[in-house]
């Protein structure tokens, strides 16, 4: 919005004028853009809404500005009372431009990010930062590994980022493409003012201001809830900018990195979105199909343009240079036979090529391409032999002295389709093993055998084993099966067919939730091989599976007893000899978000790293008698408290011998948009995955964790979950209290996801799903998943019976300096208490009837609160959170008087909402009044909410 000193709207004339003599000096720093945008935004607000609106608006920013960084108490109390006295009206013009302000400052600190990247770059290797590929392979050559060492880890490895989509994704795609526009003039815009070019920059303003419009007069909230198609699109939006020209361009940085060696296609995408169903009854085969078809049309509309882009650019004659044999071959096989092309091999092959491309769109997808030269043709079989094609070319290319164009733009594509095929990213199948067990007992019951749901556990591993050996199906023809089992088996019956269709990569890992027995994983054996994914019988030699199939183990519980499940399940005869002829590969999935509801933030990081250890140690015997590998599948979220926080420290705190190039992790919510909106934030993400990968597989630590490191780990462990299940599980009036303080009862109402807030129609944190749980917590800024129960811990360690309190906590000191696990934990928790504020906090306090409930349990989390924050300034030696962090610490600083206004609205809009009349029978707010009509006033104030928890999220970024 506008600058501190409020004067007249300036000119686009006046503003290029003014910016340009700067560029002498410097380029504008991240607070300058900041302001630039915030002034531009004021200025259409002024225009939009007009002077008084304007004026308001500035008066609040002035006062929180005035409250936050001047710790002026009166400008608080002004504050407070004239945003209590605004109108709905009022109020939801206010929420717009503060979180349309944080829009803008996350546009600003990508562009940031990136001008930043390529200044390191530029630097070389020496100035290379952690996380980079050129500080990774700096460390492995100081460390004595060769170029050979890491192409040949990556060509055994397999590192795949995984898109799901969660209801915390509260961004329109109108409103993510309106910012990649606004992204792009920024740099843009910053590049004139380095030159001095005064009349560019006056047109990239205007610019600029018509984008910031452009979004001030867009819906930023949907009037209708997501499907599961709306969310296929989102996240495949992603792909044309971002995915499909970086992840070749990330491949090409190694190439150049290892020259001389080949680099194996490593780096793959995954997907949940159309083949997940736990607790979403909307993903149904139908939308699988959907998912797979709408992958494969976009992957293969970016192989048509770019064929044509290079039928376009190989213009070379074979009057003036000779083509290869293979070469010459593809050409005279093209249906192309124009006259003016007849001595251009090169263009006459991709024309065909590219007739090719187009039958197999059609054919996979029934989409039709953008332009024909000549008819379509005969459709690929597969990625493979389009890919053969493009190797005839840059072969021909590189043996007649045309190499620099092969590198261009045709191995580029190369790499793609050796990444993404005709699937485009590998769709993960998930769903709930109670829903399995439900089925499994109805195919037994209609076949006239056991009582399954009566059996225990050895009962039903018994059966299942039968089962699985006997060649014979179990459906009975002409039986009347229930909806649920129905559904089940067309998702299997259809991801039989897809991977015929569109490859094996389409489709490989089936996702088990709450696995916590060995029959859980049984069951979808059985159930693959009761719809041809599995052939051949449980023991028979040549007998293999399809899918794989991968544990998700979520709970303490689970993850205690995770090695003693997947144990059990490969001791089985005939299980790992299935699994080693169907690819030798086993997955494990870890639940960060439901063992840290379960059991708290330290618990939780401390049971999953416990879990991973046992794993390895495990899969290290099955690798020798079996060859099968461990591939961990890390279910990490956008807050801390969910496993989220920078994803370079995350990996290398895991375990020792737990990566060995074997990696899967989710991308979930608003954290997708954050890391891969802006293509060049989004390779730099992926590069800092890579870079991590490479380091973790290969710089094992010399000596091993030491027994009194572990031991006190356990201990903090024990206390913490102590503390943290008595608040939350044991505390009477808990729940209440929650539903009551956080605005989970509006996320629950906004339209941002197609799958339910929680899994049953209950009030019980049990039942409550684990990311609405973290993103309640971090909207009223308490961020209680990140942090709750260390702080009570770390005084319980320090104040044991029989030790000495200077002892103790010298070893928790060295703990967190050079143990990476602990040291990445701290590291985390210590953006999370730099990101809450506890007197906001109290705000929502208020919202709950029972002040005597309220005023108990906020005084326990405040108490909480402080003895985690002096714990970590006990172990860390930094008074100050962030101290390491100092340009966060700045900007989080500048960003916080934008986000307090949002937090205040939102709690009295909250107030004045849940005080609202109850509607009629019959009648809903949730649809949206006819265009140009007038809102009633609860959709007002459940609008002003809902706009202010988009404000929120985007203020403080990884909240999802």
């Amino acid at each position: 919005m506008a600058t501190a000193k409020k004067a007249p709207t300036p000119s686009a004339k006046r503003t290029a004028r003014a910016s340009a003599p700067r560029a002498a000096a410097s380029a504008p720093s991240l607070i300058d853009d900041i302001r630039v945008l915030g002034r531009i935004l004021g200025d259409v607000i002024r225009e939009q809404e007009g002077r008084e609106v304007f004026e308001l608006i500035e008066r609040i920013r002035q006062l929180a500005v005035a409250y936050r960084s001047k710790r002026d108490a009166d400008a608080g109390k002004h504050l407070d009372k004239l945003l209590k006295g605004l109108s709905a009206d009022r109020a939801v013009s206010v929420i717009r431009a503060f979180s349309y302000f944080s829009h803008l400052a996350n546009i600003a600190e990508d562009q940031h990010q990136v001008r930043q990247s390529r200044l390191q770059a530029a630097q070389g290797a020496a100035q290379a930062s952690p996380g980079t590929l050129a500080h990774s392979l700096s460390r492995l050559l100081d460390a004595g590994h060769s170029s050979e060492d890491v192409a040949e880890l990556l060509a055994r490895a397999y590192l795949s980022p995984v898109l799901t989509a969660h209801p915390t994704e509260v961004q329109r795609k109108s409103i993510l493409d309106t910012e990649r526009h606004i992204g792009q003039l920024l740099a843009q815009r910053h590049l004139l003012v380095a030159a001095g070019d005064a009349t560019a920059l006056h047109d990239t303003d205007l610019a600029l201001r018509a984008r910031i419009t452009q979004l001030w007069q867009t819906r930023m909230l949907r009037y209708t809830k997501l499907t599961v198609a709306d969310e296929i699109e989102n996240v495949l939006s992603y792909y044309p900018g971002t995915f499909l020209t970086e992840i070749p361009r990330l491949y090409g940085q190694l190439e150049a990195a290892l020259p001389g060696l080949e680099v194996a296609p490593f780096l793959r995408m995954g997907h949940w979105i159309g083949g997940d169903r736990d607790g979403n009854p909307n993903v149904t085969a139908d939308t699988l199909k959907l998912a797979l078809s709408r992958q494969a049309e976009v992957a293969l509309r970016h192989y048509l343009r770019q064929v044509h882009e290079l039928g376009a650019e190989l213009s070379m004659s074979g009057r003036l240079v000779g083509v290869s044999p293979d070469m010459q071959a593809l050409a005279d096989r093209s249906p192309d036979h124009n006259p003016h092309r007849e001595d251009e091999p090169y263009r006459r092959a991709l024309t065909g090529v590219y007739a090719r491309l187009a039958a197999t769109l059609h054919a996979l997808t029934g989409g039709e391409a953008l332009r024909h030269a000549v008819a379509p043709s005969t459709p690929y079989p597969d990625a493979q032999a389009f890919l053969a094609d493009l190797h005839t070319v840059d072969a021909s290319l590189r043996a007649h002295h045309a190499a620099a164009l092969a590198d261009l733009n045709v191995r580029p594509l190369m790499r793609a389709v050796q990444v993404f095929g005709f699937h485009l990213a590998t769709l993960d199948l998930r769903q709930s093993s109670d829903q399995h067990e439900l089925v499994v007992a109805e195919l037994l019951q209609h076949a006239g055998l056991e009582d399954y749901a009566t059996l225990d556990e050895a009962q039903r591993q018994a059966v299942l084993l039968r089962l699985l050996r006997e060649p014979r199906p179990l459906r009975v023809p002409g039986a009347e099966y229930s909806d649920l089992a129905r559904k089940e088996l067309a998702i299997f019956e259809a991801a039989a067919v897809a991977r015929k269709q569109y490859g094996p990569e389409a489709l490989k890992h089936y996702i088990i939730s709450h696995t916590e027995t060995v029959s859980d994983l049984l069951e979808v054996l059985l159930l693959q091989k009761e719809c041809g994914l599995m052939h051949g019988t449980l023991g028979h030699p040549q007998a293999r599976a399809e899918l794989i199939v991968s544990p998700l183990f979520e709970t303490i519980a689970d993850l205690r007893s995770a090695t003693a499940i997947i144990g059990g399940y490969l001791e089985l005869p005939g299980v790992a000899e299935l699994v080693q002829r169907s690819g030798g590969e086993q997955d494990i999935m870890l639940g960060y978000s439901d063992s840290n509801k379960d059991g708290g933030f330290f618990t939780s990081n401390w049971e999953l790293y416990r879990a991973e250890v046992a794993l390895v140690a495990h899969f290290q015997q099955l690798q020798a008698s079996h060859g099968i590998r461990l591939r961990l599948f890390h279910g990490r979220g956008g807050t801390v408290g969910r496993g989220g926080g920078p994803s370079y420290q995350a990996i290398l705190a895991q375990p020792p011998g737990t990566v060995n190039g074997q990696i899967r992790l989710t991308e979930q919510g608003e954290v997708i948009g954050s890391k891969y909106a802006n293509p060049e934030v989004g390779r730099r993400h992926l590069e800092t995955l890579v870079a991590a990968t490479l380091e973790a597989s290969l710089l094992q630590p010399e000596q091993p964790v030491p027994e009194e490191f572990l031991e006190a780990a356990d201990f903090l462990s024990n206390a913490n979950m102590a503390t943290y299940r008595a608040l939350v599980y044991d505390t009477p009036g808990f729940a209440d209290y929650f539903f009551a303080t956080t605005p989970i009862r509006e996320i629950a109402e906004l339209n941002i996801g197609s799958r339910p807030a929680s899994r049953k129609s209950t009030r019980r944190i049990e039942d409550l799903r684990a990311i609405p749980w973290g993103f309640s917590w971090g909207q009223c800024r308490v961020a209680l998943p990140g942090w709750f129960g260390l702080g009570s811990a770390i005084e319980a360690y320090l104040s044991r019976p029989g030790t000495k309190r200077e002892a103790q906590l010298k070893r928790l000191q060295k703990m967190a300096k050079t143990w990476p696990f602990l040291r990445t934990l701290l590291s985390n928790m210590d953006m999370v208490l730099a990101k809450s504020d506890l007197a906001i906090a109290e705000r929502y306090v208020s919202l709950i009837e029972d002040k005597r409930l309220g005023k108990k349990i906020f005084a326990a989390i405040v108490a909480e609160w402080q003895r985690t924050n002096e714990a970590l300034s006990l172990l860390t030696g930094s008074k100050s959170r962030l101290s390491t962090q100092p340009e966060l610490a700045a900007t989080l600083a500048f960003r916080f008087p934008y986000v307090d206004p949002l937090n205040h609205l939102q709690v009295e809009l909250m107030r004045r909402h849940r005080k609202a009349p109850a509607l009629p029978p019959g009648t809903s707010h949730d649809t949206p009044p006819p265009v140009g009509a007038v809102e009633s006033p609860t959709q007002r104030l459940r609008r002003g909410i809902h706009l202010s928890i988009n404000g929120v999220a985007s203020a403080l970024r990884n909240t999802g």
